[in-house]
């Protein structure tokens, strides 16, 4: 007799199986989930003991396959999609394809051809400029021009690069901008 309760809830479960099945249905919403529900709390009905006896079987099951069902739907809220996780891998590697390492060196090296067809005092305005942050006064004063002049050399300078690498250049209005 130390069985009672497990074979009663059984007997039950086979009895009321397609009743069971439907009400599960309407109340999850899902004949699939119903029927999950259900076979789990067949296999935990070998958990019952005889220490108090179950008075309603029927009612004890369907209370069981609920909460079997509420554990489910809270654990797979807890999961992660997996559309969740192709986002989650889906993130902009941050170096560059060897395509972009070929085109960048292709773009440096056309660059430096474009200086070296400078002549020299623009070149040197711009790399003075550009490169090293000096501020136009300052090229001026160090190649005894004057600062037009430099502003001149800079704009032709800029302008051919900008032409052999076949780039846009945007123009602002005035010269270069002194550095503070």
């Amino acid at each position: 007799m130390g069985d009672s309760n497990r074979i009663r809830l059984r007997g039950q479960l086979v009895e009321n199986y397609d009743g069971l099945i439907r009400k599960l249905t309407r109340r999850l919403g899902s004949s699939d989930f119903a029927h999950d529900a259900l076979h789990e709390t067949f296999l935990r009905l070998d958990r019952v003991t005889d220490a108090v006896p179950v008075r309603s079987p029927t009612d004890y099951i369907f209370r069981t396959a609920i909460n079997i069902a509420k554990d489910r739907q809270k654990a797979q809220s807890y999961r992660v999609s997996s559309s969740e996780i192709d986002a989650l891998l889906d993130v902009c590697d941050e170096d560059p394809d060897p395509a972009r390492i070929v085109e960048a060196r292709s773009e440096i090296e056309a660059f430096k051809r474009a200086l070296a067809e400078l002549p020299p005092r623009p070149r040197e305005v711009l790399r003075s400029i550009s490169i090293e942050g000096q501020s136009a006064r300052d090229v001026a004063a160090r190649l005894q021009v004057s600062i037009r002049t430099v502003e001149s050399d800079l704009k032709l300078a800029l302008g051919h690069c900008a032409d052999s690498l076949d780039h846009t250049l945007h123009r602002r209005l005035g010269g270069p901008r002194p550095r503070s």
